[in-house]
């Protein structure tokens, strides 16, 4: 190289030197750029001890009525509790949506001060809040509980499509058991990294067929008839039955998820 630039007159030799000096900044540059990208990671795990307001998800059909007896619990018990409106009643892209869940998040933190918040999604609202949690909402969600929601599609929603396709909108087809959004959403880890989970889901279930659809790899799986053997709550009584209002609220309090049995349904019952 140096006998190279010997025989170059001093300007060319000072112009062959800058662009030496360029062409080896290049990978330094590259790697700036991509190593942050590769060495990431997940998000730290949010703390738990310091649990936040409650945002309350509604499903398909978005009817924010249906949570107002849960919402009203946890007011009672002392929670910060907000049903979170979604845009078309529910029935379009859930991954609309997700905006709204992650604006009512930042309106909330902002509000409260608070470092993260606990979700409750039911029934399609649980995947508005997955769908939240994948796309850049994992660090400022502390826990995520799902009512009775289809994780892996419902064949309700199959029939649908297949009967009256017209009768079955954007949000409905999103939900069937071959939905290529879920099949994205499941294709990885079913709880990413950040916030912890729950699943809770009730094996009468008519409207998530079948009922198992609601199990989610990586959650605390909890029916409840695995804390209250006799119950027979489903899907539409979820939110507003005690025991499921008393599972809601032990598992958004401070700490892990708690492992509820047989031994906690008399005072789940009894509030």
């Amino acid at each position: 190289m140096e006998r190279v630039l010997a025989g170059l007159s001093p300007a060319r030799r000072r112009l062959a030197v800058a662009v030496a000096v360029a062409v080896a900044a290049v990978p330094a540059v590259l790697a700036a750029l991509l190593v942050p990208r590769l060495t990431a990671g997940e998000p730290p795990p949010v703390a738990q001890e310091l649990p936040g307001p409650v945002l309350l998800v509604p499903g398909y059909g978005g009817s924010a009525r249906s949570l107002e007896p849960l919402a009203a619990r946890l007011t009672s018990a002392g929670r910060d509790a907000t049903v979170v409106p979604v845009p078309g009643n529910g029935t379009g892209d859930l991954t609309a949506a997700a905006d709204s869940l992650a604006a009512a998040a930042a309106d909330a933190l902002a509000r409260t001060g608070a470092g993260s918040v606990d979700v409750v999604g039911y029934s399609a609202g649980g995947i508005i809040a997955r769908l939240w949690v994948a796309d850049g909402g994992a660090s400022s969600v502390r826990r995520v509980v799902t009512l009775g929601t289809p994780h892996h599609g419902t064949t309700l929603a199959d029939l649908a499509t297949g009967i009256a396709p017209d009768q079955c909108p954007v949000g409905c087809q999103q939900l069937t058991t071959d939905s290529p959004l879920l099949d994205r959403l499941n294709a990885g880890d079913e709880t990413p990294a950040g916030p912890t989970w729950v699943s809770v889901w009730t094996t009468v279930d008519g409207t998530v067929t079948p009922p198992e659809s609601a199990r989610l790899d990586g959650a605390l799986d909890l029916p409840v008839q695995s804390v209250c053997a006799d119950s027979r709550v489903g899907h539409g009584q979820l939110p507003a039955d005690p025991v499921v209002q008393g599972i809601v609220l032990a598992e958004l309090a401070a700490g892990p998820p708690v492992e509820l049995t047989a031994a906690d349904c008399t005072r789940l019952r009894q509030g």
